[in-house]
C-alpha cells in the first residue's frame, strides 16, 4: 500500500468497522461459507431489516398514524394491544415472507404461530418474537425494544401444533434483542458469544459496535418493578429488603425488559420479575422473552433462572408459557437465589 492510499491508523480502523456489518459478521463467526452460515447470515439480515423499519416507524411518533395509542383489540395474552405492537408484528411477518429462511413463525402477539407454506420445503428454521417490548413506553417517547429467538425446525408439524417449539431453551439456535432508545441496537448471539451493533442511519446499516460481550460477573443495579411488592411471595420480599440494606446498590427500573436487561449486560447487576401470589408463574413468556435473554446472558457469562430451575431447562406446556425470572451478574443471581432455597420458603 503506497502513502497516497494509506489511512492514518484511526482512521483505518473506522473504516474497517463500518465494513463489518450485521450479516458480514454472522459469517464471520462460523469460518466458513457453509449453508448454514449462509442461511443464518442471511436470517439475521432480515432480523435487522425489521429493526430498521420499526425504528424509522418509531421516529415519527406524532407525526405518522398507527405508532401511539392503542388499537382496541385485546391480545392472546389478554392484553391492550398498542398500534405499534400491530405494526411491529406485522413487520416481522412481512420481513420474512418469500425469504425461504423460515417455515413458522410465532410471536407474543398471535395465539398460534404464522406458516408461511411456500418457504416450508426449504426453510429450516422458526423464529419467534416479542415484536414489541415495554410498549407501555411508547406513548411517553422512553425505551423500547424487540426480542427474538431462533429455533430449527424438527419434523414437518403437519398438525400445525408447532409441538416441536415444546423443548427447553438450549434448543435455540440463536438468540437477541433490538434496543430502540437513543440510539438503535441489535445484541445477538448464536452460541459464539455477544456481539452489539449500532445502527448508522446515513447508510443504513448496523455497525459493528463490540464483539464477544462479559458481563460483570457482580454489579451494583438491581432492576425489579418495586410496584408489585405486596404482591410477592415473602423470600422476594426479604431479600429486596437486604437489597435496601446494601451500600452502593442503586434500583434503575424502566418498564422495559429490554432497556433493563441491556444496560445490566454491559455494567452488572440484577434485573428480576418474580411469580405473584395466586401467580406463581410471573408475567413473562418463556419463549419469546425469558429463554431468548437467558441464552444470550449465559452465552455473556451471567446466569438466568426461575429461583428453582435453570431458565434454560424449563420445558413449556404451551406456547405462551409464563415464567419467572431472575438474570444478570453471577454473584448477584446467586445471593437472591439463596433467599429462594426450600428452607427460606418453609
Amino acid at each position: 500500500m503506497t502513502d497516497s492510499t494509506r489511512l492514518k491508523p484511526a482512521e483505518e480502523f473506522a473504516l474497517g468497522r463500518d465494513f463489518m456489518t450485521l450479516s458480514q459478521h454472522v459469517l464471520s463467526q462460523f469460518g466458513t461459507f457453509s449453508g448454514e452460515a449462509f442461511d443464518l447470515s442471511a436470517l439475521m439480515g432480515r432480523i435487522g431489516l425489521a429493526g430498521k423499519t420499526i425504528a424509522r416507524h418509531l421516529s415519527l411518533a406524532g407525526i405518522a398514524e398507527n405508532v401511539l395509542g392503542v388499537t382496541g383489540e385485546v391480545n392472546v395474552q389478554g392484553e391492550a394491544v398498542k398500534k405499534m405492537d400491530h405494526y411491529a408484528n406485522r413487520v416481522f411477518l412481512r420481513a420474512f415472507e418469500q425469504s425461504g429462511l423460515v417455515c413458522r413463525l410465532a410471536s407474543e402477539e398471535m395465539e398460534k404461530p404464522y406458516y408461511i407454506p411456500e418457504n416450508c420445503p426449504v426453510g429450516r428454521y422458526t423464529l419467534l418474537y416479542d415484536p414489541i417490548d415495554g410498549s407501555s413506553n411508547i406513548d411517553v417517547n422512553l425505551a423500547i425494544g424487540s426480542i427474538f429467538a431462533i429455533r430449527q425446525q424438527e419434523g414437518n408439524d403437519e398438525s400445525g401444533d408447532a409441538l416441536d417449539l415444546l423443548q427447553s431453551g438450549r434448543k435455540q439456535v440463536g438468540a437477541g434483542y433490538i434496543l430502540f432508545g437513543t440510539s438503535t441496537m441489535l445484541v445477538y448471539t448464536l452460541g459464539k458469544g455477544v456481539h452489539a451493533f449500532t445502527l448508522d442511519p446515513s447508510i443504513g446499516e448496523f455497525i459493528l459496535f463490540q464483539e464477544n460481550i462479559t458481563i460483570p460477573q457482580e454489579g451494583s443495579i438491581y432492576s425489579v418493578n418495586e410496584g408489585n411488592f405486596w404482591q410477592w411471595e415473602e423470600p422476594i420480599r426479604e431479600y429486596i429488603r437486604y437489597i435496601h440494606l446494601q451500600k452502593g446498590m442503586s434500583a434503575r427500573y424502566s418498564g422495559a425488559l429490554v432497556a433493563d436487561i441491556h444496560r445490566i449486560l454491559f455494567q452488572g447487576g440484577i434485573f428480576l420479575y418474580p411469580g405473584a401470589l395466586g401467580h406463581p408463574d410471573g408475567k413473562l413468556r418463556l419463549l419469546y422473552e425469558s429463554a431468548p435473554l437467558a441464552l444470550l446472558i449465559e452465552q455473556a457469562g451471567g446466569r438466568a433462572t426461575t429461583g428453582s430451575e435453570e431458565i434454560l431447562d424449563v420445558i413449556p406446556d404451551r406456547l405462551h408459557t409464563r415464567t419467572p425470572l431472575i438474570i444478570g451478574s453471577v454473584a448477584n443471581v446467586k445471593v437472591a437465589e439463596s433467599f429462594l432455597a426450600p428452607s427460606k420458603i418453609s
